[in-house]
């Protein structure tokens, strides 16, 4: 059986939430009702497997969309607005994926206004009745969504780490996602775009200083669950690669960190009298974080650019 689409409908309005939750009943898509914003904070906390959000617009909405922005939680969404346009909407990704997925970089530079992210589709509530072809749309263009929100429209007072941190949750969520379409649709992948003003090279000197202590310290804790049965210990390789990639961060400062915490371990084992062989497994762990970054760097390159390699 094909992975279902797990839906999260949370509309204020009984007669759309009704008509949406009648629309899209059926073997393709997992729906699930939420009734407050507490509900919806809580399930996404407890709940990493959302693939789209259906919403409509009202003044608690904004606030709602504010939190999940400042903890970097972002879904494909579709925004039942009143203020939306009336136009003909998307080919849904079931017939027509691709051809969906490639307006998308238009849509997002284009966008002027957007409640939550610049890949949000937003819906005329007179449009209802065709809310499983924006899910469509919404899921090709958060897949195509580069940064959750532009430079022009992120606050001055957002630091290069919090933006690197919310790319690389994004990519995070975009891979999922990618993955389940690839199961249900042959789908190949996500191309990741990358934003060069938060590059390494590119930050300031507290900038850099701040973001590299972050890294060294994502990359203790990888270290220290390494040979644990912790199995959350793939989430944190990833998460480190993730922000890594995102900065541009060259694999010679990696090897950096990790002999800076060798060197650090060392000093810890001498005083207490025990041997620093134990160090020397470690290597693996440099492997690995490589590995997963030779993977990352991959998966980033534009499918029809790799089969032109080929």
């Amino acid at each position: 059986m094909l992975p279902q689409l797990s839906i999260g409908i949370f509309v204020r309005s009984e007669e759309i939430a009704a008509s949406a939750i009648e629309l899209l009943r059926g073997e393709r898509y997992a729906l699930t009702h939420i009734k407050s914003a507490v509900e919806l904070l809580g399930f996404l906390k407890h709940n990493y497997h959302l693939d789209c959000l259906v919403l409509e617009m009202d003044g608690d909405l904004r606030s709602l969309l504010g939190k999940l922005q400042e903890r970097s939680l972002f879904l494909p969404a579709v925004i039942f607005s009143p203020h939306a346009q009336h136009g003909r909407p998307e080919a849904p990704y079931s017939d027509g994926f691709e051809a969906a997925a490639s307006t998308a970089n238009k849509s997002q530079d284009e966008s002027c206004a957007f409640f939550y992210h610049p890949g949000e589709v937003q819906l005329a509530i007179a449009r209802s009745s065709e809310i499983a072809a924006g899910i469509d749309r919404a899921i090709a263009q958060f897949l195509k969504l580069s940064t959750p929100v532009p430079v022009n429209y992120q606050s001055v007072t957002v630091d290069a780490t919090a933006q690197l941190t919310a790319q690389s949750l994004l990519s995070r969520q975009q891979r999922r996602l990618a993955e389940k379409l690839r199961e249900r649709l042959g789908y190949l992948g996500v191309y990741y775009k990358r934003n060069s003003h938060i590059f390494l090279r590119n930050l300031s000197g507290p900038e850099k200083q701040k973001f590299l202590e972050q890294l060294k310290s994502s990359y203790r804790d990888i270290v220290l669950n390494y040979f644990s049965q912790d199995t959350a210990v793939n989430n944190q390789i990833d998460e480190f690669v993730n922000l890594a990639f995102f900065a541009d961060v060259p694999v010679t400062q990696i090897v950096e960190i990790h002999m800076e915490l060798m060197d650090e371990f060392a000093k810890q084992l001498k005083i207490e009298g025990r041997s620093e062989e134990i160090l020397l497994d470690y290597r693996l762990t440099l492997i690995d974080a490589i590995a997963h970054m030779c993977e990352m760097y991959r998966r980033s390159i534009p499918k029809e650019t790799s089969q032109g390699r080929m």
